[in-house]
């Protein structure tokens, strides 16, 4: 069964404690683009976030070049943001240091 996505306010409220976070116009996925030193460092970061993305069985869609990586999430087994989307951002904002 899908995870329940977060209403209208539910949404604004995680994203005022999430750094860096916006929510897409439609406000079915929320996206941030991370920005490191040298490409070692954004790939360093994108297998932290990898494992811990493989343990809660909840992947991001995102994109690398050099040093940037842009990240999008959302549930789409849900249609939308989900609490799932949340604690992937929150563990992403740790990794990124």
């Amino acid at each position: 069964m899908p995870k329940p996505c977060l209403t209208t306010d539910e949404l604004t409220t995680a994203l005022e404690t999430l750094e860096g976070w916006t929510a897409e116009e439609d406000g079915k996925a929320v996206t941030r683009t991370f920005k490191f030193g040298t490409f070692t460092q954004a790939f360093a970061f994108m297998t932290a976030a990898a494992l811990t993305a493989e343990k809660m069985d909840h992947h991001p869609e995102w994109f690398n070049v050099y040093n940037r990586v842009d990240v999008r999430l959302t549930t789409h087994d849900s249609g939308g943001v989900t609490a799932l989307d949340i604690a992937l951002a929150e563990a992403m904002n740790k990794a990124a240091g």
